[in-house]
């Protein structure tokens, strides 16, 4: 087995206390603790996976994929997801937490992580160096104080504003093409206030520091849902280049975990548990019909 950190708890980020990601490891579900190796794909992993007797995934604080609770459990869409996959390929994951996504994605590549399940889009840049496994897609939202609404009719109200958001992730690249479209209509561009992970963004509307949160859509649902009464949010449209961008786990290539959890994925599909963790999370116009390896280098 890897060597393990204890995780230090940590208040949901809906909490909105002002802490961000600490770092530490433990399973995203404790009742995970043992290798199933009759399980159907378990035959398949690599000796090192079976070996660890764990699949090790990098993870941030990021509602609704990943919620670290006050006694250190992980709750959320990937907790979920990870549960399905795991009855699969017989072995449990362990979310060790990490800030930003340079460091996850360098992490893999030094060996320590197994993968990182985003939400993270795919890129032709990024599947030089790691297989992609697409399971859903995601439009940009952008959240603002409930008191703020009137100043928010439309997305096209984001051209100007200060706008926090996760570096590196698929909201800096939707902005980009925000502001392609504002100044094409001669409004000014935004200002980008590029964060670790989305507690900080929070913090950062909610100090004055930015003056909307851009995130996926299914945070802003899960915000919304969890304080009705404080955000407000409007998509980006397609005119605005949204587009439908393709969000993937990350594998590094050549460890040979790909193969057996592409089949795992396929076999979540298939059973109808991919269905229920969508359903679960009112995400479902995010699903796709079936999952995808390296959309942007295949073929």
């Amino acid at each position: 087995m890897r060597g393990r950190t204890a995780l230090i708890p940590l208040a949901a980020v809906l909490a909105l206390v002002g802490c961000s990601s600490a770092p530490g490891a433990g399973p995203s579900d404790p009742g995970q603790s043992d290798v199933q190796t009759d399980a159907p794909l378990y035959s398949q992993l690599p000796d090192a996976i079976k070996d660890a007797g764990e699949i090790v995934v990098a993870g941030d604080t990021h509602p609704p994929y990943r919620t670290i609770e006050e006694d250190g459990t992980f709750t959320g869409i990937d907790p979920d997801l990870q549960k399905a996959l795991a009855e699969q390929l017989g072995v449990p994951f362990t979310i060790k937490t990490a800030s930003g996504l340079d460091a996850m994605l360098t992490g893999m590549l030094s060996g320590r992580y197994d993968g990182f399940n985003g939400p993270v889009r795919a890129t032709p840049e990024r599947e030089k160096d790691f297989d992609a496994i697409v399971w859903m897609t995601t439009r940009t939202s952008y959240l603002f104080p409930a008191a703020n609404k009137a100043q928010f009719p439309d997305s096209s109200a984001i051209c100007g504003m200060r706008v926090a958001g996760v570096t590196g992730s698929v909201t800096e690249t939707q902005l980009d093409r925000l502001n392609q479209w504002c100044t094409e209509q001669g409004k000014k561009a935004t200002q980008f206030i590029g964060l670790e992970d989305t507690n900080s963004t929070i913090l950062a509307l909610n100090s004055g520091r930015a003056d909307v949160v851009g995130t996926t859509q299914a945070s802003a649902i899960d915000l919304l849902a969890a304080q009705p009464d404080e955000y407000g949010y409007v998509m980006q449209t397609d005119e605005q280049g949204a587009g439908v961008d393709q969000l993937a786990m990350f594998l590094p290539k050549g460890t040979g975990l790909t193969e057996p959890m592409l089949a795992a994925f396929q076999a979540i599909f298939d059973n109808g548990e991919y269905q229920k963790v969508m359903s679960r999370y009112g995400i479902e116009d995010a699903a796709v019909e079936a999952p995808v390896l390296n959309p942007s280098t295949a073929g």
